[in-house]
């Protein structure tokens, strides 16, 4: 330990290192040993040979709780007080003495591995300079005439070879230029980045996990998942491949050049905002109504924060909020998550409709996604068609500010193209947002989340104008929500261990095949609903529906999810003068689905599978027959999803025939199931919002009177008028399934009592 002392807080290291690190921190004596009460001067001197000797062989091997704990305090600081150390040294009954070796010695320890990779690295840039001297050294020793081939005479330019000098020079220049820039950007040298392979960003050997606790060498709970949480070939999908890497040099080109830089500087600017908004005392933020929710300061905020883009357009409002939460996924996997526009949009179904990597900037840095710096454009939807799907197109920048706490920003970018499918960008406008995410034991991490969006209010319908106001339609407390339930889901299907309510033989084929067709039913019923570019829709203006009924059809030749044909979709939205909670659940209520489903054949329905995919039974996934006279001459059978979260319920099924989920239980491949969604969407109506401008006053009805409880109810359904492709849409069609969304909202009225 000699030569090397104390040593501060490395900021930035890398991460490779911390697999080897994690391998054998219980092993190394340097962290885990110290000799039991002496001090540095006493073991380096002093004392008789004998009665010295006698008490170096005295030691304490700490115990792996007390090891544990240590090293979650060095996580936190590597330099710990008097008083921090005297803390310590209660808790685990060790003497202050041994608790200051311990650190010493496990900074040292740190130190030595670091300065062990980067020989590693040095001697081998060193053994490349070797060679290409050595290259050099012959070229010049027998130059050659690149045009006649014979021996070149020294002295000789030409002038092809003096221009490029010229460029090389200017190249250089241009280097020391976007090394200065990456510095700022990445939080460390370019030089950091002068190997092949960090450049390339190889895989850093970092294990992901959801869920997941290293106790003993055995895991607690679920299992390890790739990255992006990808079920291997089920429940999420097949990871996408990873977007063409741009390294930092590529930023040079000269027409992209000036674009690239002032990118890099927004998400600079973006990145400094969103850490100073999502700070837990910072003044920012007001608590109001009790402290369970926050609205921004618009005035602090418009004193401390510089705009990093323009002015709000006119006739724009402000919607800010901010949420924290406990999420079941370490911060590396979640990062992987949102930077793959995919597995993103996998992540949060509900919300996003579409999802595309526009540009990637850079990829990250040693084979992790910090200082990754991408161009996304995103379809953010809230299930309704009264609320136009938001098209954005924003940067992501994610980074690593220390170990193990991520943050992730997004901004909009007004640069280019001015529309997407003839949405304008300009509709809605996303400020510094994203998330904070700090890891916790056990594989846990803290999530703070805050959304901040300027966004042209005359679009929405009155009906949804408070629940969007108020934060609670595209706020940080739906994307938390979201979060949280999406995990769970995850860590329970991976776990081994079957939930007690879930009553199915099915193999684990099965189950995977069969929760695959309930996403994409769930998927395609959001689409038909919030009336995005996910799937090929046309809109149909029909004088005689109103403007609060929204009818489509689309023409299906070759699609083997849907039936061929033309398909009708038709959507709307009411306020129900009931709780959201008991809405849901009578919804669900396989014993009252009679009351509002033509498909009940009037009596109740009968559940013959459940899986479960969350702690309460609302989340899951079922198949439900039709309680007949003679069950076995039923050749349909529905298969329902089913979730809800502080933000949302929704209820969707689909009938499907038994033969095809026959061979989607026996674990069969799924996407050839024809099947058309209907359902139900539930949100708060955003009265009883305790944040935002939204609060309304004058009631909680829609009409503003009395205090009734209520909540928004969106009904989709989609039928196939026709199964001839080339057919042409009749109008009796569309007032058949219009007809079919008032009779059911009128049912549901009709049973339900009023709160």
């Amino acid at each position: 330990m000699e030569g090397h002392g104390d040593m501060g807080l490395i900021g930035e290291f890398d991460h490779s290192l911390m697999g080897r690190m994690r391998d054998d921190e219980y092993e190394s004596r340097s962290g885990s040993d110290n000799f039991e009460g002496l001090s540095g001067d006493d073991q380096d001197g002093g004392g008789g040979g004998d009665d010295q000797s006698k008490r170096r062989k005295k030691y304490h091997r700490h115990t792996p709780h007390q090891i544990q704990e240590l090293e979650a305090l060095f996580k936190e600081c590597p330099h710990p007080d008097e008083k921090q150390r005297m803390e310590l040294s209660k808790r685990l009954g060790l003497e202050n003495k041994q608790i200051k070796f311990w650190f010493q010695n496990r900074r040292t320890q740190m130190k030595t591995q670091l300065e062990r990779h980067e020989n590693i690295i040095l001697r081998q840039e060193n053994e490349k300079l070797r060679a290409e001297n050595s290259m050099i050294k012959e070229a010049m020793a027998n130059p050659m005439c690149n045009q006649c081939g014979g021996p070149a005479i020294p002295g000789q330019i030409s002038f092809e070879d003096h221009h490029l000098r010229i460029e090389n020079a200017r190249l250089k220049d241009e280097l020391n230029r976007i090394c200065v820039l990456a510095n700022k950007f990445l939080g460390r040298p370019l030089s950091s980045l002068a190997s092949p392979t960090a450049i390339m960003g190889l895989n850093s050997g970092l294990e992901l996990a959801i869920g997941r606790s290293e106790i003993g060498g055995s895991s607690t709970l679920g299992s390890s998942l790739p990255m992006g949480l990808d079920l291997g070939e089920g429940i999420l999908g097949t990871p996408s491949a990873m977007p063409r890497i741009r390294s930092p040099m590529g930023m040079m080109g000269g027409e992209i050049q000036v674009d690239r830089s002032m990118l890099i500087d927004l998400a600079l600017s973006a990145m400094e905002e969103l850490m100073k908004m999502a700070q837990a005392d910072s003044p920012l933020w007001i608590k109001c109504l009790g402290g369970e929710r926050e609205i921004l300061d618009h005035e602090e905020y418009e004193r401390i924060i510089s705009p990093c883009i323009g002015p709000k357009h006119a006739g724009f409002v402000t919607e800010a909020t901010r949420e924290t939460g406990i999420v079941i996924i370490n911060s590396l996997a979640l990062m992987e998550t949102l930077m793959d526009a995919n597995r993103w949009a996998e992540m949060f179904p509900s919300l996003i409709a579409r999802a595309a990597t526009v540009d990637v900037i850079s990829n990250g840095m040693d084979g992790s996604r910090n200082g990754a710096l991408q161009v996304m454009h995103a379809e953010v939807q809230l299930l309704s068609p009264l609320v136009p799907v938001r098209q954005l197109r924003f940067l992501r920048f994610c980074k690593q500010h220390t170990e193990g706490v991520w943050a992730l920003v997004d901004v909009s970018v007004e640069i280019g193209h001015s529309s997407i499918n003839g949405h304008p960008y300009v509709s809605c406008r996303r400020l510094p947002s994203g998330c904070v995410v700090q890891d916790m034991p056990n594989g846990y991490s803290k999530v703070t989340w805050v959304e901040h969006t300027q966004y042209d209010e005359s679009a929405i319908h009155q009906l949804y104008r408070p629940i969007v106001n108020s934060g609670f339609g595209f706020g940080a407390h739906r994307w938390i929500a979201t979060l949280q339930r999406q995990c769970e889901c995850l860590a329970i299907l991976m776990s081994s261990s079957i939930p007690s309510e879930d009553h199915t033989a099915l193999s684990q084929a099965g189950r995977r095949s069969l929760l695959k067709l309930a996403q994409r039913m769930t998927n395609n019923f959001c689409c038909g609903v919030c009336l995005s570019s996910a799937r090929k829709w046309d809109g149909l203006h029909i004088g005689t529906l109103g403007d609060d009924v929204k009818v489509m059809t689309r023409k299906n030749m070759d699609d083997p999810g849907e039936p061929p044909g033309i398909v009708l979709s038709a959507a709307t939205s009411v306020w129900i003068p009931v709780s959201r909670e008991s809405l849901f659940n009578f919804l669900r209520d396989e014993h009252l689905r009679s009351e509002w489903d033509i498909l009940s054949n009037g009596g109740p329905m009968q559940e013959m599978v459940h899986i479960a995919k969350g702690q309460g039974s609302g989340n899951c996934v079922s198949l439900l027959r039709a309680s007949a006279v003679n069950p076995n001459e039923s050749n349909m059978v529905i298969l329902q999803e089913t979730w809800t979260d502080p933000s949302c319920s929704v209820v969707v099924y689909a009938p499907v025939d038994v033969q095809s989920l026959n061979v989607v239980m026996s674990g069969g491949d799924s996407a050839y199931v024809a099947l058309l969604p209907s359902g139900f969407a539930i949100l708060p109506d955003g009265h009883h919002a305790s944040f935002g401008s939204g609060l309304l006053k004058g009631g909680n009805s829609p009409d503003g009177g009395g205090d009734r409880q209520g909540c928004l109810l969106t009904v989709g359904f989609q039928i196939l008028v026709n199964s001839l492709p080339t057919a042409k849409l009749t109008v009796e069609s569309v007032e058949t399934v219009s007809n079919l969304i008032a009779c059911t909202i009128q049912k549901i009225k009709s049973a339900l009592p009023v709160a």
